[in-house]
């Protein structure tokens, strides 16, 4: 990775000018000094607690929906800038869909923030203890492609494992995870530790066009192998499933049937949702690759973020009836509603879109 040129760093956005962390062909990496980072679920809506290490993600998924919070972190970053500095070029000029995946905000001082929150008998440190669980990487990757150099995450896996009794789940697309299978083993002599591998397909192709940036299919399937001979709990979100192309019950059966070859004994999935940025984002994926699709998803998704309850419900009866022929349990996770996502089939999806 090649160092950048003076840039603007933005630290509690002060508008201080410091250099950029550095640059990637066409992503750049910014430093800022973050003011908290393990977020209240009063503040998210959701009903667990959550650590994102980085803002924005490298990875690039094409159906990506976090990537609307990123412009808003960018704005108000920018907004504390005066007109003249050259971040306002630099990040301003991308459209918010782009710049997720380009101008990734390095929280480098993570791990201390993080300390100091869990401070011994403090409030988030006792909500923890009483039972409230912790994601990491619910907006981000952790393990993107940064986390090779600036190992934000596995500052803040050594903080996490400094405190028993907590309940932690890892979400990644990464096999550098394994990188901090000794750290992740130190967690779970403790505490309750789960590393959720995302794994939407099986198909090579098909993955590196949905998701550019992403290690291959194969690629996960060995770190969940590798994390498993290690007594790590892992599993897979197969999520999103994608209608008209990952969602055929042979596919599915493909991928619940590897990942239970390899020791995964849990999976979750859910049909995608479609909102703000990400809508704009994905539906270039589509005009672009699955040119076939693209009338039938505009009339799908039309007037509402999701399909119907016809496809979410078929494609739920068909992941539990794979799961149970594979001895893989299928857990039933949260959206970003709260409510239960389901899973689905292409023959459904079909006459939905139809």
């Amino acid at each position: 990775m090649q160092q950048a040129p003076l840039f603007t760093d933005l630290p509690k956005y002060t508008g201080r000018q410091l250099p950029a962390l550095g640059e990637q062909k066409d992503i750049r990496y910014l430093g800022i000094a973050a003011r908290s980072v393990l977020n209240d679920p009063k503040a998210t809506g959701m009903d667990y607690w959550s650590i994102n290490p980085y803002i924005g993600c490298a990875i690039g998924c094409g159906y990506c929906y976090a990537r609307f919070a990123h412009r808003y972190a960018l704005d108000r970053a920018l907004s504390a800038l005066p007109a003249s500095d050259p971040a306002h070029d630099a990040v301003g000029q991308l459209p918010p869909w782009l710049a997720f995946e380009r101008r990734i905000l390095v929280k480098r001082n993570a791990p201390e923030v993080l300390a100091r929150a869990l401070r011994e008998g403090g409030p988030r440190h006792l909500a923890l203890v009483r039972g409230d669980a912790v994601l990491v990487g619910t907006a981000t990757d952790p393990y993107q492609p940064a986390e090779r150099r600036f190992r934000v995450t596995r500052g803040i896996l050594e903080t996490l494992a400094e405190h028993p009794g907590l309940r932690v789940v890892i979400i990644t697309k990464s096999p550098l995870v394994t990188r901090d299978i000794a750290v992740l083993a130190r967690i779970a002599r403790h505490s309750t530790l789960s590393v959720h591998m995302s794994l939407i397909t099986l198909d090579r192709e098909i993955s590196r066009t949905l998701e550019p940036r992403a290690p291959t299919p194969e690629a996960r399937i060995r770190a969940l192998a590798r994390l498993r001979e290690a007594g790590i709990e892992a599993g897979v979100n197969v999520m999103p499933v994608l209608p008209g192309i990952t969602d055929h019950p042979t596919a599915l059966e493909a991928l619940v049937k590897r990942i239970a070859e390899v020791g995964v004994r849990f999976a979750g999935a859910c049909a995608l949702r479609l909102r703000s940025d990400a809508r704009t984002r994905y539906f270039m994926m589509i005009d672009e690759h699955f040119p076939h699709l693209s009338a039938r998803y505009r009339r799908a998704y039309a007037s509402h973020h999701e399909l119907g309850d016809h496809y979410r419900a078929g494609l739920a009866r068909v992941f539990a009836r794979l799961c149970a022929a594979h001895g893989v349990t299928p857990r039933p996770s949260r959206d970003d509603d709260g409510d239960t996502p389901i899973v689905a089939s292409t023959d459904q999806l079909s006459l939905e879109l139809g």
